[in-house]
């Protein structure tokens, strides 16, 4: 008689980003790798770090870049709206490659780029400078922000229907290691009373 292992079950998992953040791009890759592995089911949603803090005392600098980051927020809403889900985590990977390991910090290099690469006219850019979907946007964003509450940013994953801020990680980790984190933050969300587990951040982001 020989031993058999028991598949990894099946998990729902709903993703939040906005892709200005780089917190939120590494943690991506790392539910990219997982899901080569396991059977994900994963859906990506657009936050917005310019709505989280519209109305909180932040730096004139931070500030200053909430009308760039509403861009690629904009743009991925529109995306979705007009072409499906289907198109969101592509435009999200076209967006990420560029504004994080490729360091392009102009949204007007960044956005035509990304457009070519997942197959979008050049005139959907418009998109990227209107609010005819802010309220798509919204509520997008307060959908994952209302799980976990507001003294948070971004990424927010739920596993299962429970959700979290984070986790934030750097670099991201590939192969076993990227499993066995897994594995921790589905046994994290198992239990209805976690909350909260956190320690100072050592590193910035490391892009690999």
């Amino acid at each position: 008689m020989t031993d058999t292992v028991a598949p990894a079950p099946h998990t729902s998992v709903d993703f939040w980003f906005d892709p200005s953040c780089p917190w939120a791009w590494m943690t991506s890759r790392w539910v990219d790798e997982v899901a080569r592995h396991r059977d994900l089911d994963v859906t990506f949603h657009v936050m917005s770090l310019a709505v989280l803090n519209e109305d909180n005392d932040v730096s004139d600098e931070y500030r200053a870049a909430f009308a760039r980051m509403l861009r690629y927020t904009r743009l991925v809403t529109a995306a979705g709206e007009l072409h499906g889900q289907q198109v969101v985590k592509p435009l999200y990977d076209a967006l990420g490659t560029r504004i994080h390991p490729g360091g392009e910090t102009d949204a007007d290099v960044v956005i035509p780029a990304a457009l070519a690469e997942v197959g979008l006219p050049a005139e959907f850019a418009a998109h990227a400078d209107s609010d005819a979907y802010d309220e798509q946007m919204r509520a997008s964003h307060f959908d994952g922000i209302g799980r976990v509450g507001q003294d948070v940013g971004t990424p927010v994953i739920a596993v299962n229907g429970t959700a979290f801020f984070g986790p934030v990680i750097s670099p991201a980790p590939k192969g076993e290691i990227a499993l066995t984190l897994w594995d921790g933050v589905v046994a994290a969300a198992s239990y209805p009373g976690f909350f909260e587990i956190k320690r100072t951040r050592t590193v910035g982001p490391i892009f690999d």
